[in-house]
């Protein structure tokens, strides 16, 4: 009798840490707030594997470009001439170009052979890669899409509309 105690004890345990792990993440990528960084981003492309992959979120804080150094990563926006067709790039910094008309940035992604061929404004920076969480970006994206909406929201109010009639 003692033992299933236990054994039910650990058992409760053990699956309160485990959503914990399951949900905290989760957390962190819809108030990136409570882990000191302001935004976080689904990463849609590989080109910073091996450090970060597509899928992956990355938790992005904001930085003054002043403060940023060769082999920080870093979220900007892409200038008109960056040949990469996205709202958003998270990209190492290669360089840091001091200018007349201010700071830039010439970065490349992990992945890629060569650095990207336009130089980031500083003001074109979001902010620094405070670190990432590998896979829920896929989660994140399925939630997203119609089938996503409908397994985790249409499905559970059912069963609990379901539910309540049953009762």
């Amino acid at each position: 009798m003692v033992d299933t105690q236990r054994a039910r004890t650990a058992l409760r345990y053990a699956s309160v840490v485990g959503l914990i792990v399951i949900v905290v993440p989760f957390v962190v990528f819809a108030v990136p707030q409570v882990a000191g960084a302001q935004q976080s981003y689904v990463v849609l492309s590989s080109s910073m594997s091996p450090t970060i992959h597509a899928g992956d979120v990355v938790v992005v804080d904001g930085v003054s470009p002043e403060d940023v150094e060769d082999g920080d990563v870093i979220t900007f926006e892409p200038p008109a001439e960056h040949e990469i067709d996205a709202n958003l790039v998270t990209h190492r910094v290669v360089e840091v170009v001091e200018r007349d008309d201010g700071r830039y940035f010439r970065t490349k992604g992990d992945a890629n052979e060569a650095p990207d061929r336009a130089l980031v404004p500083a003001g074109n920076v979001v902010g620094a890669v405070q670190f990432h969480i590998p896979y829920i970006g896929y989660v994140i994206q399925f939630a997203s899409s119609g089938q996503g909406m409908l397994l985790f929201v249409v499905v559970p109010a059912t069963l609990l509309i379901v539910n309540e009639v049953w009762t």
